[in-house]
């Protein structure tokens, strides 16, 4: 599990603890939204669980961050710093990876909100929001539709958490795919690499600082996170003297502890820290990460407890359908709540069945969605991974 797999006539890599990572910190995502509360108040020992899963903003951030490293590795390996291929041949690699799920659970959240809007309409059923509470909403506007069709939403606030709330990330992520070879790349090959992670996150906070918050809800800041998944790359398989210095002398593991560390007591709410601070050294910690484990693993080093948990296999089980569990989850914890919701239950059975039933749906269902509307869509290498061969 621990060796690099590589296709050479593409100079492909494929490091499987990134599937692990991406699978881990989807399903975390799924626990963060769930609702498990009937009433005002969760039984105690229920609470103190719920509490551990507000830090659902550190998987996006780990999102983030593996964007850039991915997109960046073969640029990093490349003899000329250059994307394979033209720029349209990025771009369509690109859009039948993330657009053709996208719309299709796009369109199955619509269908749904249409089906909610003809019962409520033609019969006495009235949909309850308090029981229907979490990452989906059937009520939505014509400017909602239209922004998540144009994947804009994230950059307007009354459009950004509407339909299904978790596709906010997907809309910046996809700017995030044009922005890497129309604006990053360049300044990376005429700056270089610090240069580069100075100007993204300048460009990042300007609209904060500078014009009073605009576009705050869409996290401009994640241009710099996005840099440091760059950097990681860059670090991690650049020939440049200094990088290598930098790679061999440094000690990754302790930095991805020491910066977890800060990003963790940089967002305790009594600081009063805006959050891209915490969200920075976040990203940090994971660019430190993916250094230290990638180089570990290419020294031939006996795997460390992390790395084995990521790459354990049903870890990589996980992030082989992880995109469309992100995709799909939100809905489907929604009417598992619903349906339980009006159920002779104490709150303490609530909460237990909210995590379980709705979790193990979530699976259920993304898995499925994944194997008819993600998985057609793949490239031939990527569709070669399976999820029952990574279990055998």
């Amino acid at each position: 599990m621990t060796k690099i797999s590589e296709q050479s006539t593409h100079k492909r890599i494929h490091l499987p603890y990134l599937d692990g990572l991406r699978g881990l910190a989807s399903l975390y995502v799924v626990l963060v939204h769930v609702e498990p509360a009937m009433g005002e108040h969760l039984p105690v020992h229920w609470f103190l669980f719920a509490r551990m899963m507000k830090y659902g903003a550190f998987s996006v951030i780990s999102f983030i961050v593996l964007s850039g490293y991915v997109l960046m590795l073969p640029v990093a390996r490349s003899e000329n710093g250059h994307l394979a291929g033209s720029l349209i041949d990025y771009i369509k690699r690109r859009s039948r990876r993330i657009l053709p799920p996208y719309y299709i659970a796009l369109f199955i959240c619509l269908l749904i909100g249409a089906v909610v809007f003809i019962l409520e309409q033609f019969t006495s059923f009235q949909w309850n929001k308090f029981a229907g509470l979490g990452s989906f909403d059937p009520k939505f506007s014509w400017i909602d539709v239209v922004s998540h069709l144009l994947l804009v939403h994230n950059l307007n606030e009354s459009t950004y958490i509407t339909i299904n709330p978790p596709m906010w990330s997907i809309a910046t992520e996809w700017q995030m795919y044009f922005l890497f070879p129309l604006f990053l790349l360049p300044i990376w090959r005429k700056f270089g690499l610090f240069q580069l992670l100075l100007i993204a996150f300048v460009i990042g906070l300007t609209p904060l600082y500078l014009f009073n918050g605009f576009l705050e809800q869409a996290n401009p800041w994640l241009l710099g996170i996005f840099s440091l998944g760059m950097a990681a790359a860059d670090i991690g398989f650049s020939q440049k003297p200094k990088l290598v210095a930098m790679r061999n002398s440094l000690p990754w593991g302790w930095l991805a502890i020491f910066f977890t560390g800060i990003a963790f007591f940089t967002e305790w709410r009594r600081l009063g820290l805006h959050i891209w601070i915490n969200q920075s050294f976040a990203g940090l910690a994971f660019a430190c990460l993916f250094i230290g484990i990638t180089k570990s693993i290419m020294a031939g080093k006996e795997p460390s407890l992390v790395l084995r948990i990521l790459q354990h296999p049903w870890a990589i089980a996980l992030g082989t359908f992880s995109y469309s569990l992100y995709l799909t989850h939100g809905p489907v914890l929604v009417f598992v709540r619903y349906f339980l919701f009006y159920l002779p239950i104490s709150p303490d059975m609530f909460a237990a069945a909210s995590y379980l039933l709705g979790t193990a749906m979530s699976l259920v269902i993304a898995y499925w969605f994944y194997l008819f509307f993600e998985r057609p869509f793949m490239s031939g290498f990527l569709k070669k991974r399976k999820v029952k061969d990574v279990l055998i």
